[in-house]
């Protein structure tokens, strides 16, 4: 999946959900930069971290990231 997909995605999921960037970096524990490179598409999320922001988004990563999730499990 492009990363400005899965960064769009993200971010509206985020305001979906009603979360400010600050809040949802700080379930997250990372910095507001990160998560702000991230919805920018500037920085590339790696699967943990999709899972990780689902999470704490209350979805399913296949949600933000159906290719990137189903192209990690059929490896394992």
């Amino acid at each position: 999946m492009e990363k400005n997909v899965l960064a769009q995605r993200i971010r509206a999921f985020r305001k979906l959900k009603g979360f400010t960037q600050n809040e949802l970096a700080e379930r997250l524990d990372v910095s507001i930069a990160v998560l702000g490179a991230i919805e920018r598409g500037t920085r590339k999320a790696d699967v943990p971290m999709i899972q990780k922001i689902s999470a704490a988004l209350g979805i399913e990563a296949e949600e933000l990231a159906p290719s990137l999730v189903s192209a990690r499990s059929e490896r394992l």
